[in-house]
């Protein structure tokens, strides 16, 4: 048998391929999709992805999902204490797999594989080490559809957030920025692509500037008829 596995589930693009790359790999059985969100907010954590968008993701994925619900201002105790227990249920269910949509950042990948050891569950990265310009055209040659939902102004202008993640936008990114936006330049909100059973339909909402970040708003999604 196949080992069992869940995907760390972002809601965007990097996770979402990186669902897309095991299930082509099949050395794993995708069981499931796990995504921090932040309680009283009803958003996936970080990139302020509603909930609602979230639910129809994991309908046109075609798995559960695990919600893992943390406080606002979550300090590292609090996640670390959130997660174990994530863990220790998955453990539970005989889930021995966890994947991750890291592509180079060394000290990331060592952070998730210190903190997994001794929980029976090991750490899966099959995007690592892949050429991120290479990478980014793959996904878009793919089919893959996302919008720009989070955005750090300080290392991308503000006027991206929003914006379909494409051919023209790659072009348009200046120097310096990863095209996958993998040193926290920016953060997707898939909603179509090889990982789904059909595309979802969004509409694009209000952009605001909090803690530091431009957030476009993503509303209305819908699956096609």
């Amino acid at each position: 048998m196949r080992p069992r596995a869940l995907v760390a589930w972002s809601t965007g693009k990097d996770s979402a391929f990186a669902l897309h790359a095991a299930r082509e790999a099949g050395e794993v059985d995708v069981v499931g999709l796990l995504t921090t969100l932040t309680a009283g907010y009803g958003r996936v954590s970080m990139h302020g992805v509603r909930e609602e968008v979230l639910d129809r993701q994991v309908t046109a994925v075609g798995l559960p999902c695990w919600k893992v619900w943390i406080p606002p201002a979550c300090v590292d105790t609090e996640y670390e204490r959130a997660m174990g227990d994530a863990m220790a249920a998955a453990r539970a269910e005989g889930i021995t797999r966890i994947i991750f949509g890291d592509l180079f950042l060394a000290d990331i990948r060592a952070y998730r594989e210190r903190q997994l050891e001794g929980s029976g569950i090991a750490p899966l990265f099959p995007l690592w080490g892949s050429d991120t310009a290479a990478l980014a055209a793959r996904m878009v040659a793919a089919g893959l559809e996302a919008t720009l939902v989070c955005v750090d102004p300080r290392r991308l202008p503000a006027s991206f957030a929003g914006r379909t993640y494409d051919a023209r936008l790659l072009a348009d990114l200046p120097e310096g920025v990863d095209p996958c936006g993998e040193n926290g330049e920016f953060h997707t909100c898939v909603t179509g692509g090889p990982m789904f059973r059909c595309p979802l339909v969004v509409a694009a909402g209000a952009v605001v500037e909090r803690d530091g970040f431009v957030f476009a708003d993503v509303t209305g999604a819908e699956s096609p008829a």
